[in-house]
């Protein structure tokens, strides 16, 4: 079964790794793709670069629209693809020539998944660098409750999407794609990991992915956990554990900073400031 993908790839101010990526998607071994690149409002040079490779192969598409966040410029290119199955991936990142040739059989022939990935390598600047290995586990949305066993750039078929009504365009700030792959997985479909380094995920000091986990996790943990709130009453009892833990390590941590020499230094330092405030 040729089943066909469509490789949605949303651009904001990241044209200048725009040629990379979609150099990785012309490189998969499976031909049967069409990519979409939706430039999400970007100011940069993005309808430029994309162009080039849309007049290059007619695989290559277009969109351009107001700028929306992540989730929306996902959604508006999904809503105009033609492919069975999709595939997201961020400007930035790289997918090995096999992606595709080796995680399509996986769904066509089990139609109780949803969703398959594999495992990723985190690199900075090249692919020569790699500084980190990711191996998710599970298959269900157990796995899921507490940390995200899924990256954004997985494939899934566009029913799952049609089912839970795309992307969450109000999540604006990180953790989309883990809100998504919950609303799809809680529907009794399953997902599967093939133990394969697939994925190649950019990892950068300014990267949303930062900005989400320093400035907005709980916020987003905590509209996740609301909104799917019957998965976390289910599992109560180890969600009290799992919630209890996290305020345990974040009070330790507290402690360690507020013991260490160079807090007593700045509180010292700070002494005289207090007074003059005074």
């Amino acid at each position: 079964m040729n089943k066909r993908v469509s490789i949605i790839v949303p651009c904001y101010k990241q044209a200048h790794f725009l040629d990379e990526t979609l150099q990785s998607v012309l490189n998969q071994t499976y031909a049967n793709w069409e990519c979409i690149i939706v430039n999400d409002g970007s100011p940069d040079n993005t309808e430029i670069v994309a162009k080039q490779w849309c007049s290059n192969d007619k695989r290559f598409k277009y969109l351009y629209k107001e700028n929306g966040g992540l989730s929306s410029a996902r959604n508006a290119g999904i809503k105009i693809c033609d492919g069975d199955y999709i595939l997201p991936l961020d400007a930035d990142d790289i997918i090995d020539a096999s992606f595709l040739t080796t995680l399509v059989p996986e769904l066509n022939k089990d139609q109780s998944l949803a969703i398959v990935s594999c495992y990723s390598l985190f690199f900075d600047k090249n692919l020569d660098n790699i500084i980190y290995e990711l191996k998710p586990k599970g298959n269900t949305h157990l796995n899921l409750l507490y940390a995200n066993q899924l990256i954004a750039t997985s494939l899934y078929r566009k029913k799952c999407w049609e089912a839970v009504s795309g992307y969450d365009e109000s999540m604006k700030s990180g953790f989309e794609d883990w809100e998504f792959w919950l609303a799809i997985t809680k529907r009794g479909w399953k997902y599967k990991i093939v133990d394969e380094f697939l994925f190649y995920y950019r990892k950068s000091k300014k990267s949303m992915l930062v900005d989400t986990i320093k400035n907005h996790s709980e916020k987003n943990r905590e509209y996740i956990y609301t909104k799917h709130k019957e998965l976390y009453i289910d599992d109560f009892d180890n969600c009290m554990r799992v919630l209890f833990y996290q305020l345990g390590t974040h009070r330790k941590s507290e402690m360690k900073i507020k013991n260490s020499i160079e807090y007593k230094i700045a509180k010292l330092i700070c002494i005289p400031f207090k007074i003059f405030k005074k």
